[in-house]
């Protein structure tokens, strides 16, 4: 068994790697275990450097890992460089702000002492997708690491260079420190060898992110073995936009959100809200705007949009854009698969998108946004809450604090933006709710699902 490596700009297999067999997946297991015992008792202190020797890592090669994300799923070069920016931005945070994280509880109670100390759970199993491959495995490696655990990675099958650039970069980060590698292994395995790492005894925790069919799965594994889980998994987020919005403001960061990492991105701008009043103008001035992007080489630094990462990802949407035209929503621009090689989609744009229609009841995880008309504020806030998801919204008015109050009351995510994109950031707990899947990433909260709070209680 091997993974094909295929360029999503070209259709041609560029890379192939082998699959590991049972003995490499036995020697991970049981090296991460082993190790983890060991760093565990290590102090917070170092493995603090340790994170932040991964940030100067990742700065150091990120022409190279920007690089190998263009080719082996799609990513402009420039995103791909922000990307590892953003990785090295969550080490160094949890690398200064990890050990007082740590730091125990006091807690009052009738004991001559008592407080709250936070140890690591063991080896935490990582299932990673391909959409932002540095970014979704740091922004959960730097807390499991920081806490006391070690991690195995079993990533996307599209982007096994970027599973084996990460080990070796946090495994040349171990040895420079004294530690030893055998904490952190990248797993090029297939998807049906993932239950029974789960199962093993070595294995105390699982965090997924990927589609709400793949959280289902693992977490039902993971619950028959009874393991902590994390799962952040799809979105279907709202952009609601106001009658008292600033139209042009609107309209610039729901295309910004909408086409990040070629509207690839559980978080994009997918579901346009707009109330009547303005909506006219705003579909104006998105329509400006999607239509002069520049589609082409991701290598390039003049391409606004790139290819999709696989042609299967590409169907999908194409097939999802036909079926709600059919339904009744009106095709504004794109909505064509361009001839020539390579995964190619246009910017596109449906409007009177309406609930029932796959733009509007499913995820489109590519280049088309979905305007949604909206008679009132009223209707706008039911249709956002009319979903299975619940990962990020956004709401637009010149009212901040009248916004501010119905994203806080009324919105129903786990990540609420006024007057901007939704994204991640270390600093702020990152999860969704409903089908978008429970738990935390980032900030202390996301730290916290990677430990055991234990109780100490002295006489």
């Amino acid at each position: 068994m091997s993974f094909d490596v295929i360029d999503p700009s070209t259709s041609q297999v560029f890379g192939s790697y082998a699959a590991l067999d049972d003995h490499g997946v036995e020697q991970a297991l049981d090296g991460a275990f082993q190790c983890q015992k060991t760093w565990a008792g290590a102090a917070v202190k170092q493995r603090a450097e340790v994170l932040k020797t991964w940030a100067r890592g990742l700065r150091d090669r990120k022409k190279e890992l920007a690089e190998l994300m263009t080719r082996e799923m799609g990513k402009r070069h420039e995103e791909g460089e922000a990307e590892v920016e953003k990785c090295a931005w969550v080490c160094e945070f949890y690398g200064d702000r990890g050990p007082d994280m740590l730091a125990p509880s006091p807690m009052e109670s009738d004991a001559g002492k008592s407080y709250v100390a936070y140890r690591p759970l063991g080896v935490i199993l990582a299932i990673m997708p391909w959409n932002f491959p540095l970014w979704q495995v740091f922004r959960f490696l730097a807390p499991a690491f920081m806490a006391g655990n070690a991690a195995l990675l079993k990533h996307a099958p599209n982007v096994p260079g970027c599973s084996l650039a990460i080990q070796g970069l946090v495994r040349d980060a171990l040895r420079d420190h004294g530690h030893d590698p055998m904490l952190f292994s990248s797993l090029l395995i297939e998807h049906q060898r993932v239950e029974a790492i789960i199962a093993d005894r070595r294995v105390r925790g699982v965090t997924l992110t990927g589609s709400t069919r793949a959280g289902r799965a693992v977490a039902a594994m993971a619950g028959k073995a009874l393991k902590k889980t994390v799962l952040e998994l799809g979105g279907n987020d709202p952009y609601v936009v106001l009658a008292d919005a600033d139209v042009e403001h609107a309209a610039e960061v729901c295309v910004t959100s909408r086409m990040i990492n070629g509207g690839q991105s559980c978080i994009a701008a997918k579901r346009w809200i707009v109330v009547d009043d303005v909506r006219e103008s705003f579909e104006r001035q998105v329509a400006v705007r999607l239509s002069t992007m520049r589609v082409g080489d991701p290598a390039d630094r003049d391409t606004d949009l790139g290819p999709m990462a696989r042609q299967d990802l590409r169907d999908t949407l194409h097939r999802q854009v036909e079926d709600s035209v059919r339904a009744g929503a009106r095709l504004v621009m794109g909505g064509e698969i361009p001839d020539g090689p390579g995964f190619f989609y246009p910017p596109t744009l449906l409007s009177d998108v309406r609930p029932g229609m796959p733009a509007f009841d499913e995820e489109l995880f590519g280049p088309v946004a979905a305007l949604i008309p909206a008679a009132s504020e009223d209707e706008a806030l039911e249709l956002a809450n009319t979903s299975d998801y619940g990962l990020g919204a956004a709401v637009f008015s010149r009212n901040s604090e009248r916004a501010e109050s119905l994203a806080r009351d009324r919105l129903e995510a786990g990540c609420c933006f006024v007057n901007d994109f939704v994204r991640s950031d270390p600093r702020l707990p990152f999860g969704g709710i409903k089908d978008s899947g429970y738990g935390r990433e980032l900030s202390t909260l996301g730290l916290m699902e990677w430990v055991n709070p234990k109780t100490i209680w002295i006489r």
